[in-house]
């Protein structure tokens, strides 16, 4: 579960930056996104259906999905499957998480290659 709202400040087209941390802890695992760092609030492609059905309930999710991607700290299949597990504790329906997982599943490799590569 998330801990707070998420609260960001607006820097320009698709960019956003954490004005305060924002952590994500369950029983097993915690993660804790650092506040100043921007987002996207998606590190894959967005399908247009998906997003448009989702708005910004996938936000949450989707902030927590680009630090791990960023940060490499877990392995992409467990950042992609905490980004499933996120939206699914934020209410998600099933379909609307697995479209938006399968897609991370598909393409996120080139945004994790990029991070990877990037000195």
């Amino acid at each position: 579960m998330f801990h707070g709202p998420l609260r960001v400040e607006y820097l320009g087209p698709d960019r956003w930056r954490l004005m305060e941390p924002f952590v994500w802890e369950t029983d097993t695992e915690r993660v804790e996104v650092p506040a100043g760092f921007e987002t996207d609030f998606a590190s894959v492609p967005r399908w247009p259906v998906v997003f448009t059905l989702l708005g910004e309930r996938i936000y949450a999710a989707a902030v927590l999905h680009d630090w791990l991607y960023r940060t490499g700290q877990v392995s992409r299949r467990e950042a992609d499957a905490l980004f499933y597990r996120a939206m699914r504790a934020e209410g998600i329906a099933r379909p609307y998480a697995l479209a938006a997982w399968l897609g991370a599943r598909l393409v996120g490799w080139l945004t994790w290659a990029r991070y990877r590569s990037t000195p």
